[in-house]
């Protein structure tokens, strides 16, 4: 009884609040919440921040997330005490958590874009933001432990950092998206320059109960140059430019990865059992084609028996030939052809017989030629590659590559890639290749 006047309390307190800032100018209101800002530039060592890779973090963080969506009205409750997605289910989703003394205190998740696409994507257009450059990733699964609500952002910071940190330097991400409460839009605009998908309210956001959302994006490019307009005057613990862009919080766990990769698959079989099959419903619950994008996704032996059983054939529904994976591999190409001399590319795609790659010059179609592509920091692979189409995506400078006969280096690569041993310690037992 206590808690529940406590919380209606709360709430309306904070209502009365939103209803005095609402009545400022626009600007007005933005200044007051850039004051409000308190990040601790160094924080306690009894907080560290990390990917979640265990089962036992994964839960806290699915269980921090069930109890804040049902405490928000954003889902009933779940009876496994959990809010676990089918998003979370992919190789392309990382969620992040903040420990206090080993606790999950904290959580984020970054779905970055797939076959599954993003949870906002049904309802809002997108078409703007995929008219520029860059991939985009969904910023989703926020929750921070009620004992770290009122602390300033003690919590919240250090796990805004190092979302920003991941996404921009591991994630291969340029525009982050995001689908919030009305309430809460303004501290996303005004804090850190998130604009607007679309001038209107969804009132009925499926993805939370029912619940109204604004849709907004951020473009990571430009965002160093808005965050020191903004704060770079402000005092150490009211300047998100420095804390940001500047120092680094040792608190914060950044991956270890021995390839270019752009993702840290941490889901075992035994994990995606665990999750989705015993649980919760998760993989019984979908639908024939996403039954099929997930064997495609995780096309290995050891896989097999824990996805859901694929529909019957004649479905109309095909599986990927080759698994492809998303990296960020330098490379260079020397063509067999005389005249036409060498290139220098960016491998973002790679299948076992073929890859995708970025050039700023105009490379010549249907001609073998050399590829020298920097696998990781210590490893690299040469082989005869050939481009095969232009606009690969649909873009300028996009192309598409078959691969003749792959080398070890490429071959031990692709295989590390499918058996989604690319995180960390290859010798961390949840992660060891089978």
């Amino acid at each position: 009884m206590a808690r529940s006047f406590l919380h209606a309390s709360r709430k309306i307190w904070h209502q009365s609040v939103r209803k005095l800032l609402s009545a400022l100018p626009r600007e007005q209101r933005f200044a007051i919440y850039r004051n409000l800002v308190d990040c601790d530039p160094t924080p306690s060592d009894r907080l560290t921040l990390n990917i979640a890779e265990t089962r036992e973090e994964l839960e806290a963080c699915f269980a921090l997330l069930h109890d804040a969506y049902v405490d928000s009205g954003f889902m009933k409750p779940d009876p496994s005490g959990m809010r676990v997605t089918i998003y979370h289910a992919l190789p392309t989703t990382t969620t992040l958590c903040a420990k206090w003394d080993g606790e999950v205190v904290g959580t984020i998740s970054l779905i970055r874009e797939s076959a599954f696409g993003f949870p906002l994507q049904k309802i809002f257009d997108l078409s703007g933001v995929r008219q520029k450059e860059g991939n985009l990733t969904e910023v989703s699964a926020l929750a921070v432990h009620p004992r770290f609500r009122k602390t300033g952002g003690a919590i919240l910071f250090p796990l805004m950092k190092f979302m920003y940190e991941y996404a921009t330097q591991y994630f291969d991400t340029r525009h982050l998206l995001i689908a919030v409460n009305p309430n809460r839009i303004e501290m996303y605009e005004s804090l850190l320059f998130f604009e607007r998908l679309a001038a209107n309210v969804v009132e009925n956001y499926d993805f939370a109960n029912g619940a109204p959302a604004v849709g907004a994006t951020l473009d990571l490019n430009g965002v160093s140059s808005l965050l020191h307009r903004a704060y770079a005057s402000k005092p150490p613990r009211k300047n998100l430019f420095r804390y940001f862009i500047e120092i680094r919080l040792p608190n914060v766990k950044l991956p270890n990865r021995p390839y270019f990769t752009t993702n840290d698959p941490v889901l075992t079989p035994d994990l995606l059992n665990h999750f989705f099959n015993v649980r919760t419903q998760g993989f019984a619950n979908l639908d024939p084609r996403k039954k099929v994008l997930l064997h495609s996704i995780y096309d290995l032996p050891s896989y097999r028996d824990v996805l859901p059983e694929l529909p019957p054939q004649g479905s109309g529904i095909q599986l990927r030939q080759h698994q492809r994976f998303s990296v960020k591999c330098p490379g260079r190409l020397v063509v067999d052809r005389e005249g036409d001399g060498e290139f220098t590319v960016q491998v973002i795609e790679v299948s076992e017989y073929g890859f995708q790659a970025y050039s700023k010059d105009e490379l010549p179609i249907n001609v073998w030629s050399s590829a020298c592509v920097q696998l990781g920091k210590s490893d690299t692979s040469v082989i005869k590659a050939m481009a095969v189409r232009a606009k690969a995506n649909g873009f300028d400078g996009f192309y598409g590559f078959r691969v003749g006969e792959p080398d070890q280096n490429w071959r031990n690569f692709v295989n590390a890639l499918q058996q989604g041993c690319t995180h960390g310690d290859l010798e961390h037992p949840a992660l060891r290749c089978s």
